[in-house]
């Protein structure tokens, strides 16, 4: 019943190898089934959620945090009379990695989730890093963008993962210690990753 918690920086290849490492284990990977969950709980749309995860630590976000007009949040919510706001949210991401993390077998992608199952005695915590080149090239060769977007989506994703740990209380997401493991994925193809990533679970499983 083991979990994987996959931390990374954005661009070091997360995503694609928490589905390769899932597929291989035949375990559940848990990316945007945590949005569809969080949003059932709240009763919003996952366009909220998703948007939300997005706009984390911006002004919209500070906006939605501070004392607005419910008739005004029904209208965003196109109806759905549901409610969120970053303590909402944060509970209800905790609530769901734990859940997740119970049912086991389950490779789960960020949303400090190293953090939540700090404790977990199945937990397997791993950190991908890679230089800021090397991870604007992947995302250009991966999602087939042009150079410009994917700097963007590399930068801009770079301060979300910092404004999220920050609401969870948390400075120190890239020390080693926190992790089994840190693959600096320069140095790694992502299939030597996850034989690697195998036979740690397969070890200590």
């Amino acid at each position: 019943m083991a979990v994987i918690t996959i931390s990374r920086q954005f661009g070091a290849g997360g995503r694609t190898l928490g589905k390769m490492l899932a597929d291989r284990l035949n375990y559940t990977f848990a990316d945007n089934n945590v949005i569809q969950m969080i949003a059932k709980e709240a009763n919003v749309s996952t366009h909220w959620v998703e948007s939300f995860e997005k706009e984390a630590g911006s002004k919209i976000s500070r906006l939605i945090s501070s004392a607005i007009s419910q008739k005004w949040i029904d209208r965003i919510l196109a109806n759905e009379y549901g409610y969120l706001d970053e303590k909402i949210y944060l509970d209800y991401l905790v609530l769901i990695i734990a859940k997740i993390a119970d049912e086991g077998n389950v490779v789960i992608l960020g949303r400090g989730s190293q953090y939540i199952l700090d404790d977990h005695p199945d937990a397997h915590h791993v950190l991908l890093i890679n230089n800021l080149e090397n991870r604007i090239r992947f995302m250009m060769e991966q999602y087939d963008l042009p150079r410009k977007k994917a700097e963007k989506a590399v930068r801009n994703e770079d301060r979300r993962r910092i404004n999220l740990y920050r609401k969870l209380g948390k400075t120190d997401y890239e020390d080693p210690s926190l992790y089994h493991l840190v693959l600096n994925m320069s140095r790694f193809s992502l299939p030597s990753a996850v034989e690697l990533l195998v036979k740690l679970v397969n070890r200590t499983g």
